[in-house]
């Protein structure tokens, strides 16, 4: 296959460029290297306030957006985001005081996970936010917290639906799966719940994340609706909330073209009209994680070193897999494709060569773009890797070897 015919990545416009270097939050990434020092991840405001202004803007008012922490649990962005969005969602205790101090009131704040300690579990009935319940030992423990604190325990059942998001980049749902409570185990758990006096408030389904086809999108919704609709000739209580999870994607690979929303928009419009006659009271919410921040990052290291291999040319980097394990290749890829990286400071160079960009580990896996035309390059150059903003440095092994932490930055 030739040069020309090979996939590219999708156009990233999100950062400008100003005289050859790549711009964030209005400050050229040498400037900000400068002052930071490398590596660092640098998240702009501007792009998450455009990406959420477009999004508000088509969905239903009564459709409401949280932002699911576990996508970037930055402190100054997830406050930054409680004042955009309508919740939260967390995953784990630490994630629960993050979002507590965020300012975003608890009523808003939902907590889902399949392996809740105790203590996490008290911590979220004392703070009055909703408890994703994922199977029948959390319905009993927050049934005695609930007796113990004298505080009815909020709760929603995770349901694992008997379909999956097709094409997602990770499945959730349908079959075996240790998220959630089996759909045709849920009318039990239900009675259990009324039986118990424990606060039910609704649904949560996740069928998958990462997808780039809106038909897949509004399929799984269409069928979480539809599930939720049969569930609830089951429910001690009425339905307040259904979320129906997210799964929109956004580009990282050659090939991938953005997620189309129009039909997405529609299908939740249509539901929402549902929603207001068949199950009355109820709210929609929708979750999005990586959508709303993933563009909006960026991962910046320095080249230490410049060596040629055999023919082959190698940047080696202060910064790599131990910073960014998903762009290495190594978070859920079954087969290692490069993120958009270019040289930042040398942005639109004309004069190119076949590069490949490792990090300083002491292993073959650590590798951040692999035979990629980039501008020439040598030590001092800056290396940036975008859509870096969701899955970066909090799910990173960054312990590993022992080099030091990457800064990061709400611009």
């Amino acid at each position: 296959m030739s040069a020309q015919a090979r996939p590219r990545h999708a156009p990233m416009t999100q950062f400008p460029i100003v005289d050859g270097e790549l711009m964030v939050g209005g400050r050229s990434v040498s400037a900000l290297a400068s002052e930071l020092g490398t590596p660092f991840y640098a998240y702009d405001r501007a792009v998450i306030d455009t990406r959420i202004a477009a999004l508000c803007a088509a969905l239903p008012d009564t459709v409401k957006l949280h932002y699911a922490i576990k996508a970037n649990p930055m402190p100054a962005l997830v406050q930054y985001m409680a004042g955009r969005v309508d919740g939260l969602d967390v995953a784990s205790g630490g994630e629960l005081a993050i979002a507590l101090a965020s300012g975003m009131a608890p009523a808003e704040i939902s907590f889902a996970g399949p392996g809740k300690r105790e203590a996490e579990l008290e911590a979220a009935v004392r703070a009055g936010v909703l408890l994703n319940v994922e199977s029948a030992r959390e319905v009993e423990l927050l049934a005695g917290l609930s007796q113990r604190l004298s505080l009815p325990a909020r709760v929603a059942v995770r349901v694992n639906p008997d379909f999956e998001l097709k094409s997602s980049g990770m499945k959730m749902g349908g079959g075996p799966k240790a998220f959630g409570i089996d759909a045709e185990a849920v009318p039990a758990l239900l009675a259990r719940i009324g039986t118990l006096g424990l606060n039910f408030e609704g649904f949560h389904l996740f069928a998958g994340s990462q997808n780039l086809r809106s038909e897949a999108i509004v399929e799984a919704q269409q069928l979480s609706y539809a599930l939720a609709l049969r569930l609830a000739e089951h429910v001690p209580t009425p339905i307040r909330t259904l979320n129906l999870g997210g799964g929109f994607g956004i580009p990282y690979f050659p090939g991938d073209t953005p997620l189309a929303l129009g039909a997405i928009e529609e299908n939740l419009a249509a539901l929402a009209e549902r929603s207001s006659r068949e199950l009355p009271g109820a709210g929609l919410v929708i979750e999005l994680g990586r959508y709303l921040v993933g563009e909006a990052g960026v991962y910046v290291c320095r080249v230490i070193d410049r060596k040629i291999s055999r023919g082959q040319v190698f940047l080696v980097c202060d910064g790599g897999l131990h910073h960014h394990l998903a762009a290495s290749g190594n978070f859920g890829q079954l087969i290692r494709k490069n993120y958009p990286v270019l040289i930042a400071n040398k942005a639109g160079a004309e004069v190119t060569e076949n590069t490949t960009v490792v990090g300083p580990l002491c292993t073959p896996l650590d590798i951040l773009a692999e035979r990629l035309e980039l501008a020439v390059a040598g030590p001092g150059d800056l290396v940036a890797v975008l859509q870096s903003g969701a899955y970066g440095f909090s799910a990173s092994p960054r312990s590993f070897l022992g080099h030091p932490d990457p800064c990061e930055v709400l611009l």
